[in-house]
């Protein structure tokens, strides 16, 4: 078999994580363009939607450019055949490796026996990733990883990891909380140790990946040299942050010294929010609201003085054009001043 980009990946290694709505076709070619990480996940997708006829709304989700590479298609679902077929078409798409969520809290996804629920179904959980598998194209084909939490209301660690492990998956992301914990408590990182430790006796090909309250790329090498993991992953730390990866690029010696990407300036912060809002309204007006670029203008627009009337503004407006004559009127203003 030959090696898969996991195997190549320098280490440590920081990617970007798989966030509903947040983290779309639009905005990963933005992150790509201004500071791409070394690994890239999609949003989850349904794989129980990709093979019904509803197929054609989830296939957006999918799109992607040459610049995300690598780049991984999650997927949810709690049907061993489905998973199989829609790793199938994900393979045939072009990704690069096929991740299962089996970590989400949402109730919704929780009800069809995906993400989270996963973890109280250890056997189904097996039998998902296998199948995953083989629709990846087996041991010749793309690699499938996990991406999971420590438990579902306690700490399972010690029943729950092994069972993952022991399917010699390429990566296992860990969000180290419980599912009960959501995200109301800091993420117990001591507990990726834990699991370090496991993958060292049961399966020592398998990368393991960090998650939970990772706030920069300086935070994220920390936190994976205390830990021992090979990677960290960030989510939040992205928000009207697309340079957040940058310092990856633009340091050679990045396993020596990891270096923050000197912050932007207002303005050009602004005329990214700009251009992501257009490419939004590009590639997703036919399948998802433009509402959804509301939390992206909260955190483009935050920390400096008139933030909080230009945010008032835009939350009104409900297309690019008004988005960007509501922008540039303040930014007139500012060279005025």
């Amino acid at each position: 078999m030959s090696q898969t980009f996991w195997q190549k990946l320098p280490k440590p290694f920081f990617v970007l994580a798989p966030m509903a709505d947040v983290t779309d076709a639009a905005f990963r070619r933005i992150i790509a363009k201004y500071g791409r990480p070394d690994v890239t996940w999609t949003e989850f997708v349904s794989a129980d939607g990709l093979c019904s006829v509803g197929q054609s709304k989830l296939l957006p989700d999918l799109r992607f450019t040459e610049s995300e590479r690598p780049i991984v298609a999650q997927l949810f679902s709690s049907n061993p055949e489905k998973i199989e077929k829609a790793a199938t078409l994900c393979r045939e798409l072009g990704f690069d490796g096929i991740d299962i969520n089996m970590g989400c809290p949402d109730k919704t996804i929780e009800k069809q026996g995906s993400g989270a629920a996963m973890i109280k179904n250890p056997e189904r959980a097996i039998e998902i990733i296998r199948a995953a598998k083989r629709g990846a194209g087996g041991a010749d084909g793309i690699p499938v990883s996990v991406k999971t939490r420590v438990g579902y209301n306690k700490d399972e660690i010690d029943t729950w990891i092994p069972l993952l492990l022991k399917e010699n998956l390429a990566a296992l992301t860990i969000h180290a909380r419980t599912r009960k914990e959501m995200s109301k408590v800091p993420a117990h990182w001591e507990d990726v140790a834990r699991v370090v430790k496991l993958r060292d006796e049961l399966a020592p090909t398998t990368l393991i990946i960090g998650n939970g309250d990772v706030k920069s790329i300086e935070d994220g090498k920390k936190r994976v040299s205390e830990c021992g993991a090979d990677g960290a992953m960030l989510g939040r730390a992205i928000f009207g942050n697309p340079w957040l990866f940058a310092s990856l690029e633009n340091n050679p010696e990045r396993l020596k010294r990891v270096k923050e990407y000197p912050l932007p300036t207002l303005t050009e912060k602004l005329e990214v929010m700009i251009e992501h809002t257009y490419l939004f309204e590009e590639l997703m007006k036919d399948v998802k609201s433009f509402a959804l670029m509301k939390k992206h203008y909260k955190a483009y627009v935050e920390g400096f003085p008139g933030a909080h009337e230009l945010r008032s503004k835009l939350m009104e407006a409900g297309t690019a054009i008004e988005i960007e004559a509501i922008t540039r009127e303040f930014l007139n203003t500012l060279a005025i001043a």
